[in-house]
């Protein structure tokens, strides 16, 4: 996204919880909206903004025939919790929520009140739908990673890191989601080519030096970052982990495109913006009578490869030309 896009949505998206406080009549339908990052992550207010944009142009105006009511969870589950039962308790027709946690705060609050969300790696692992076909209650929307990602993601370390010989899945086990899933395709991958993968759980932030500093002690030691919260509402979470991967020298893939921007090696992400934009759509068809017990789970179909050169050349690693060529954006 260009620069000046990024901040006409990010201020269209900071005024949007102004108007939500319009006086509801009776033909405003209320649309409650759980965040599980910060309000002060820019992804997630771009993220946020593709959605009311997209809803926008469906037809729903924000103080005419829509009022919204919005919450950030912060990354706290506490926050989200109170949060999840705020929005309950106003009775909304329809909710938002982003993130596995804030689904989860939410499924428990009601199991009536319709639930779209934007993206979650195992919608029925996690036990929120029957099936992706029929999800059959009151929560449906829209899967971010297949089961086999996490192979890809090993075998996209090992293309841009050859040397690539111990492979660790980074995660924090209060705040990581679908670890078994993820790293079960991570290890048939890495099997395949005679590379045994661990699991490198951390529990605090302040943890992951030693962890990273530990593991870097291996020869040919790569990192995999899994879905975590402890990153997704932190910029600061993010840099920190860039620059420890940066410091041992370890070659480490992520799992959103903002790890990139921030300074990682390379990233396999789904594009987040697309998928808040398809949720808009699930909204509208809800809040014109569909049900979402009717409305299948859908599958990611639009991911991004990024690769930031300069971090691939202070490793010392030549990035193979099938993956510039290949890649949605190289940053030098």
């Amino acid at each position: 996204m260009r620069r000046r896009e990024f901040f006409a949505l990010l201020g269209s998206a900071a005024s949007w919880p102004l108007a939500a406080h319009a006086q509801r009549t009776t033909s405003t339908r209320v649309l409650g909206v759980l965040m599980g990052p910060s309000e002060n992550d820019p992804a997630a207010q771009s993220q946020l903004a593709a959605f009311r944009d997209a809803l926008t142009k469906l037809g729903w105006v924000e103080g005419g025939n829509l009022q919204t009511e919005l919450r950030w969870g912060r990354g706290d589950a506490t926050k989200i919790g109170w949060s999840a039962k705020e929005l309950v308790g106003l009775r909304p027709d329809v909710i938002l929520g982003h993130t596995t946690r804030a689904i989860a705060a939410l499924a428990h609050e009601t199991h009536t009140i319709p639930i779209v969300f934007p993206s979650m790696v195992d919608p029925v692992g996690s036990g929120f739908v029957a099936s992706l076909s029929h999800p059959g209650g009151n929560i449906t929307g829209f899967q971010s990673y297949d089961p086999e990602i996490g192979g890809k993601w090993f075998e996209l370390l090992k293309e841009i890191a050859p040397r690539t010989e111990r492979v660790a899945a980074l995660f924090n086990p209060a705040t990581a989601v679908s670890v078994e899933l993820l790293f079960s395709s991570i290890q048939a991958a890495a099997s395949s080519v005679g590379v045994q993968p661990s699991l490198a759980p951390f529990h605090a932030i302040e943890e992951l030096d030693t962890i990273i500093a530990e593991h870097a002690r291996n020869p040919g030691a790569g990192l995999i970052s899994l879905p975590d919260l402890s990153f997704l509402g932190s910029s600061e979470n993010r840099a920190l982990l860039v620059s420890l991967a940066a410091r041992y020298r370890v070659p480490t893939i992520y799992w959103i495109p903002d790890f990139v921007a921030a300074g990682g090696l390379i990233t396999y992400a789904i594009d987040f913006a697309d998928l808040f934009r398809k949720a808009a759509g699930y909204v509208d068809r809800v809040l014109k009578g569909e049900k979402p017990a009717d409305l299948p789970i859908q599958r990611p179909t639009k991911y991004q490869l990024l690769i930031n050169l300069k971090t691939a050349t202070a490793l010392g690693l030549t990035v193979p030309q099938t993956l510039l060529v290949s890649a949605d954006e190289v940053i030098e």
